[in-house]
């Protein structure tokens, strides 16, 4: 890293709850209008008794493959929910190492501030890389919705379970008849450039492109060439 690091990963179960708590303070969720030319995707996998990382990058808004990169790190932290970015942050900043081009933009596969304390790891990681960060979950940690409706596109706010009138992400209907996903901001962004974003970048799967297909390079896929990408 060029920067010092940000925190230890060397702690205990309160040790980085009171770190996450005091991480939030320093988020900025508000979007500069930067442009963005290069979108990634992070996934994490857990092979054995260690995290393997994969970053995916594509040209945006056309998606097309530029690169994709994983490395690896032992689990020093155990599965709790709420703190699975002490379990996942090693090896992802291990991959990001890796890149020789850097995305304007990152895409993880977890949360943003829709989390407990306000710290999912597209919010820690974009705290960690000085960067736009977009958690998309797969499922619901944390927060109320209303139902979604039915087309590709339509949302419902997700509000804080402590506070009903504070909106932290959104429930995202990302392709008619599948399940909705779970859009929050991470760091350096809003939530109405987050869903922008990720619609932007989803091809007809429930996932968006750069998501998906880190996940595929986890479990061993290439990143395919140009023109390839919407087979995958």
């Amino acid at each position: 890293m060029t920067r010092p690091p940000l925190h230890s990963w060397d702690l205990d179960f309160e040790e980085a709850v009171h770190l996450q708590l005091r991480l939030r303070e320093l988020l900025s969720l508000t979007w500069d209008e930067r442009p963005v030319q290069v979108i990634g995707g992070v996934d994490v996998s857990f092979p054995g008794d260690r995290a393997l990382a994969a970053i995916v990058l594509m040209s945006f808004p056309a998606l097309k493959p530029l690169t994709a990169v994983t490395a690896d790190a032992p689990l020093s932290f155990p599965y709790v929910p709420g703190l699975l970015s002490f379990r996942e942050g090693p090896a992802v900043l291990a991959a990001w190492e890796k890149l020789s081009l850097k995305p304007d933009l990152l895409l993880f596969d977890g949360q943003g501030i829709a989390h407990p304390r306000g710290m999912g790891i597209a919010s820690q990681m974009g705290l960690w890389l000085e960067l736009p960060t977009i958690g998309v979950a797969k499922s619901r940690l944390y927060g109320r919705h209303a139902p979604v409706g039915a087309r590709a596109g339509e949302w419902s706010e997700l509000f804080d379970e402590r506070d009903p009138h504070r909106v932290i992400g959104a429930a995202l209907r990302t392709r008619e008849k599948t399940n909705p996903v779970f859009v929050s901001p991470g760091h350096l962004i809003d939530l109405q450039h987050a869903l922008t974003f990720v619609m932007a970048c989803c091809r007809g799967y429930r996932l968006p492109e750069p998501n998906r297909w880190a996940h595929k390079i986890c479990a061993g896929a290439q990143l395919p060439g140009e023109g390839e990408l919407l087979r995958g």
